[in-house]
């Protein structure tokens, strides 16, 4: 077997020779791993933390937000309790939707338009994957388009030569039902699961299906290939509005009377990734990717104020006395289909002076998008307020090279974004265009004085397109909105103390000389702007064993998450924030931290989730507005535990608890009130074969 090892960069590539197996009967793919397991992180130039299997499956994790709270410097945010359309972001950034941010599966975009319209209204289960990467610093070049907050790269499980695999079925509170499939033999890999549940407030009721295969095969002694495919589908009760504070305050957080809103979506996902060896030095893996992605989400309001019910309705909210949907002849759907697919050859060349690295993406999306106004409160047909059209053509490069000079490590990195976007109004017949082009450049650098200790440190400019509706208006109009553009900078060190303790700390420094402020919010209050930020901080990260005891620490300060100028309205150039106020959404403070005891089969831990005070808004409003959109949003603390019993090496069992106590707490206010979780008992068996 040929095994190509992971660059200081991350780029990790698995060749497969004839045999097409590890030692332990796990198929070695050709793949795209940001950082390439834990045995890279000492020349990684840049902050980098993988959550390992264990990890993932011993404190089973209720959703991917619990999950990357783990890591220090991303703040993740609830919305509905199932972490369907996540909020991630790192290092101070706006978590709505994830905009800010890169995501990965298996190396490859999982965003269904990550150029045009970055938002996350699709998120697998976290039970899919069987580790997560989460990079940030200069390395983030290799990837894009968004290169600012950073990249989280989801890795799936890998088919077996023997066959092997597990069932799994959990069975909780609040309705919940999780049954999981995973089945591998022969290079090829099933992996199901079904998951239902109530969320955080009435009239959530999710209904999930995740179906994911992987085919492995040799060609000959210097070439891999393997297959993926996707299949998820979604059935929930989805309300888009949070609560008033009247509401709140006397109907109670659960409350929620939308029991008419539905979110439906079916995604499926192919690719390919081919690995060709030239020589003991040079590879090149080639990946092929297509996503369709359909949701369409009837609701009977967008936000705590949304008028489609009528004044009355909207102030009987506002007052906190209980409305009937029902009565509110008016429904409307959004109604979206997205079209994504691309081609990404990567070469790795090693030579006298290091390692070059070269890559090119070609991507291509198509947005159809519809609003179509019902006057029932179930009506799914009506008059069409929306039918457009967007596309987006992108061609992105880069080129790195390492250079090992000693025990020091220098990487310069140079990307270049080409991106071309057009939007046809189908029912004006207008068309606009417009284009936008980046070249950012990064340079990582790393010093081992010795192989347990690691010093790095990164500089590089980040970038991110605006989206096609913000560069393009409804009647074809273009608008003067520019790409978001930043100078990131970070040093740290890593160490592996013993074999017992591994510690990694970062300060960061992120000047934006311009961050586009969220726009749209379906109906919210905020317009398009965009403004100069800063941020800094401080990561502090670690993992212990100790005999039986083990613990995990992610900590970030946010010291600096300021507005550095007034945020100017794209469209009017009226100011929209405060120069000198702090950013929303961007705690100072946030801490996870676990502590647990193993022995023999017995594996318990117990956890807390720390979330600093933190404004809903540009003007840093203290006190709570009627809408519920705006006011200062408290801290708050979760506790989660875990046991874990396996009774042999087939059978084993788990019972967790998420929130202990309870505990009641505001997690968003951006369309109004939205609260955490409720407590969550769970209990699994699982057996093995």
């Amino acid at each position: 077997m040929s095994l190509f090892k992971r660059s200081q960069l991350g780029l990790a590539i698995l060749a497969l020779s004839s045999y097409g197996q590890a030692a332990d009967n796990t198929v070695v793919l050709p793949t795209i791993t940001v950082i390439g397991g834990e045995s890279a992180l000492p020349e990684l130039a840049g902050s980098g933390s993988i959550l390992s299997q264990k990890t993932l499956e011993s404190s089973h994790p209720f959703t991917v937000n619990e999950a990357l709270r783990k890591v220090a410097g991303v703040h993740a945010r609830d919305e509905e309790g199932f972490g369907l359309r996540p909020n991630i972001a790192i290092r101070g950034l706006n978590p709505t939707r994830s905009t800010k941010i890169t995501l990965l599966e298996d190396g490859l975009p999982l965003a269904y338009a990550p150029y045009g319209d970055n938002a996350s209204y699709y998120h697998p289960m976290v039970d899919r994957y069987q580790r997560i990467e989460v990079l940030k610093g200069a390395s983030s070049l290799l990837f894009g388009p968004q290169t600012i907050g950073g990249v989280i790269n989801y890795i799936t499980p890998i088919p077996s030569k023997e066959l092997k695999g597990y069932m799994q079925a959990t069975a909780g509170n609040r309705d919940f039902v999780n049954v999981k499939l995973n089945a591998s033999g022969h290079n090829a890999l099933v992996d199901y699961s079904h998951k239902e549940g109530d969320g955080a407030r009435d009239n959530l009721h999710h209904e999930l299906d995740d179906l994911n295969v992987k085919y492995s095969m040799a060609i000959g002694d210097n070439q891999a290939l393997t297959l993926r495919g996707n299949y998820y589908q979604e059935q929930s009760q989805q309300t888009y509005s949070g609560l008033t504070q009247k509401e709140f305050e006397l109907l109670g957080s659960a409350y929620n009377p939308f029991k008419n809103d539905s979110f439906e979506a079916e995604r499926v996902g192919l690719s390919a990734s081919h690995d060709l060896i030239i020589n003991d030095d040079i590879n090149v893996i080639t990946s092929l990717y297509y996503g369709k992605f359909d949701r369409d989400w009837w609701r009977q309001a967008s936000n705590s104020t949304d008028s489609q019910c009528g004044a009355a309705f909207t102030n009987l909210r506002l007052a906190g006395q209980m409305v009937n949907p029902d009565n509110c002849n008016s429904t409307q759907g959004r109604l979206r289909s997205y079209t994504t697919w691309g081609v990404e050859p990567r070469l790795t060349a090693k030579n006298p002076l290091g390692e070059l690295q070269v890559g090119l993406r070609v991507h291509r999306e198509e947005q159809d998008r519809k609003q179509i106004n019902a006057k029932q409160p179930l009506g799914r047909t009506g008059t069409t307020a929306e039918n457009n059209l967007r596309t987006t053509d992108a061609l992105s490069a880069f080129i790195a090279h390492r250079f090992d000079v000693q025990q020091v490590q220098i990487t310069p990195i140079i990307r270049y974004e080409d991106i071309d976007v057009e939007r046809t109004n189908r029912l004006s017949n207008v068309t606009g265009s417009s284009s936008i082009d980046n070249v950012s450049a990064g340079l990582g650098v790393t010093y081992n004085p010795h192989k347990t200790l690691t010093v790095f440190a990164s500089v590089h400019e980040g970038f991110a397109p605006p989206r096609v509706e913000d560069l393009i208006g409804g009647a074809g109009t273009i608008t003067e909105v520019d790409g978001e553009e930043s100078l990131n900078m970070e040093l740290g060190v890593r160490s592996q103390i013993g074999s017992q303790l591994s510690v990694q700390a970062a300060y960061f420094r992120n000047d934006y000389d311009n961050l586009i402020a969220i726009g749209s919010i379906a109906g919210g209050s905020t317009p398009l702007s965009q403004g100069e930020a800063l941020f800094s901080g401080v990561e502090l990260s670690a993992d212990g064993q100790w005999d039986n005891v083990f613990s995990r620490f992610a900590y970030t300060w946010l010291n600096e998450a300021e507005q550095s100028t007034a945020y100017k309205n794209v469209a009017t150039q009226a100011t929209v924030g405060v120069a000198g106020k702090r950013q929303p959404y961007a705690p100072e403070h946030t801490l996870t931290a676990a502590v647990g005891y193993e022995w023999q089969g017995l594996r318990a831990e117990v956890e807390a989730q720390y979330v600093g005070e933190q404004f809903s808004d540009f003007a840093n409003t203290e006190k709570a507005t009627a809408d519920g959109q705006k006011g200062r949003i408290a801290s708050y603390s979760v506790w989660n535990s875990s046991v874990n019993y396996a009774f042999n090496r087939q059978v084993s069992s788990f019972v967790t608890v998420k929130n202990l106590s309870d505990k009641t707490y505001i997690v968003d206010r951006t369309r109004g009130i939205q609260v955490g979780m409720p407590r969550l008992v769970q209990v699994g068996v699982k057996y093995a074969f």
